[in-house]
């Protein structure tokens, strides 16, 4: 049977009160369904507790954003994966292309982080995907390759159980552009192979989100791709009814 996770990550949006507002909202919305698929939120580090106390008794997960992979220490201004599993976190996003981007994590540093949070007992979402001028040159999956080696060496194929992939092309995140259905079937199933070459047959159970601009309007075309088991969402992640809509399509698709 498919697996589904729709995912929201609110990046750097939402004060703590703002943030109760939000997730009160999708509590909500999804009281009176039988919800079939699993709902992820990731607020700033500020909001967790607040996001927290108020999905408390519901079916809503929360995750972070990031982490540091040492435990603690000298290191201003980080927060480590101790304080996050003590709040409760049961996701923490890894390596999503804006720490890539605007923060210059590599992937030598992004596989210090993914080890120290599976070493935590903590789930993750790895993000990969390429720029627009690696697509240009048709070096997709030379990138992607690269990413899942570097970034998942060293972990244990009984680890598998705690990764999530996120699919998520630089060039369509935040643009309005999501890649075609054609295109993304095509990404998916390379990663799915990849995963499996990398970390042996339990890799076949690893699920592959895809992130890049997904709506409401274009959340089924993606969502029934074979390949696509759920969604890691930006800024429709911030519109209680555009989420709602994307969790509902969704549900739908898990029930046909």
């Amino acid at each position: 049977m498919k697996k589904m996770l729709i995912a929201g990550n609110w990046k750097m949006n939402m004060t703590p009160s703002e943030s109760i507002n939000l997730v009160q909202s999708i509590i909500d919305g999804t009281k009176d369904k039988k919800i079939s698929c699993d709902i992820l939120v990731c607020p700033p580090f500020t909001s967790i507790d607040s996001v927290s106390r108020t999905v408390k008794g519901t079916n809503i997960l929360y995750g972070a954003q990031n982490c540091h992979f040492e435990s603690k220490g000298a290191y201003t201004g980080e927060i480590s994966i101790p304080m996050l599993k003590e709040l409760g976190c049961k996701y923490i996003i890894i390596g999503h292309s804006e720490r890539r981007t605007y923060f210059f994590e590599n992937d030598e540093l992004i596989n210090k982080k993914v080890k120290a949070v599976l070493g935590a007992g903590i789930n993750l979402i790895l993000c990969i995907g390429e720029t627009l001028r690696e697509r240009e040159e048709n070096r997709t999956f030379e990138v992607l390759k690269r990413q899942i080696e570097i970034g998942l060496n060293r972990v244990q194929p009984e680890q598998c159980i705690q990764i999530v992939i996120a699919y998520e092309p630089v060039w369509a995140i935040g643009t309005g552009i999501s890649a075609e259905p054609e295109q993304i079937q095509e990404v998916h199933s390379f990663i799915k192979t990849e995963l499996v070459r990398v970390l042996g047959k339990r890799a076949s159970s690893i699920i592959v989100l895809y992130g890049g601009s997904v709506t409401d309007e274009n959340a089924k075309s993606i969502l029934e791709l074979e390949d696509v088991h759920g969604g890691l969402i930006g800024g429709a992640s911030l519109k209680t009814d555009i989420f709602l809509s994307i969790v509902d399509t969704a549900i739908s698709i898990l029930e046909k």
